[in-house]
């Protein structure tokens, strides 16, 4: 991840199974997510995640990576939103949970926010 300074804060809070399933990014490096948001970035900028998942009883706080951006308008009725790429510091902390929580749903072809 880039040194550049922060472009913000997002407290992202996914409450179920099939939230989560469409939100989480498993082909990126560190695993990552997608936010829906109306703000504006540019991939590439940095900005620090307060993520709680599902029962988890303290949030991830990931600095994480502009890797996606699905803007308003998109085709498919895609939310519009950023997907962002988790950065190594956390050590696969935030990615492991999330992939314990989704377990087989892995393998779904079912599509997600941003694939």
């Amino acid at each position: 991840m880039t040194t550049e300074t922060r472009k913000g804060i997002i407290a992202f809070s996914i409450t179920d199974r099939g939230a989560l399933y469409s939100s989480y990014m498993q082909y990126v490096t560190n695993g990552g997510v997608f936010v829906p948001t109306s703000r504006s970035y540019d991939i590439g900028d940095c900005v620090f995640v307060l993520l709680k998942i599902m029962d988890e009883t303290t949030p991830f706080a990931l600095e994480a990576e502009v890797v996606w951006i699905t803007p308003p308008g998109a085709q498919g009725n895609k939310l519009n939103g950023i997907g962002v790429q988790f950065d190594e510091a956390d050590k696969g902390a935030a990615k492991n949970a999330i992939e314990q929580h989704l377990g087989g749903t892995l393998q779904s072809e079912r599509p997600t926010q941003t694939m």
